[in-house]
């Protein structure tokens, strides 16, 4: 298998199953097909390989980024606009997103660095807690679950 079918498979399985924390809701972009598609998309359009590749590592999905996309550190305005994989998702910008994708430029460009990085998450599941964005270690009960 190379990567593309690695990491869509992994994300199509994930599946939480613990009782979260009163108040608070997981992320799983994965759970909406259209979601599901759009991360195929962009994971066998750019690691259809078997290269190795440098793992980096966020802390958790945003709500208006991988939440959205599937895809860690990219909204739907980079995913259209500079990984060129159309979408009818919410236009919004996301600031680590911004500042992810403004590296990326730096570091040689889109296609250079996915061939050389792969981005995912110490928990590749979101959590929000009154609609925010709530990172996995900012309550010790989910932090432990």
């Amino acid at each position: 298998m190379n990567w593309a079918e690695k990491i869509n498979q992994f994300n199509s399985n994930l599946n939480l199953k613990v009782n979260l924390p009163r108040g608070i809701a997981v992320m799983n972009p994965f759970r909406n097909p259209y979601t599901q598609t759009l991360s195929q998309a962009f994971y066998s359009k750019y690691y259809s390989d078997k290269n190795p590749r440098t793992l980096i590592l966020g802390i958790n999905p945003g709500r208006f980024g991988a939440g959205l996309t599937g895809i860690p550190f990219t909204d739907p305005l980079k995913l259209e606009n500079l990984c060129d994989i159309q979408n009818t998702l919410p236009k919004k910008s996301e600031l680590s997103a911004d500042f992810i994708y403004l590296m990326i430029e730096k570091a040689g460009g889109i296609k250079q660095f996915y061939k050389q990085f792969y981005f995912s998450s110490v928990c590749p599941l979101g959590f929000t807690r009154g609609g925010k964005n709530l990172n996995y270690y900012d309550d010790i009960i989910l932090q432990e679950k």
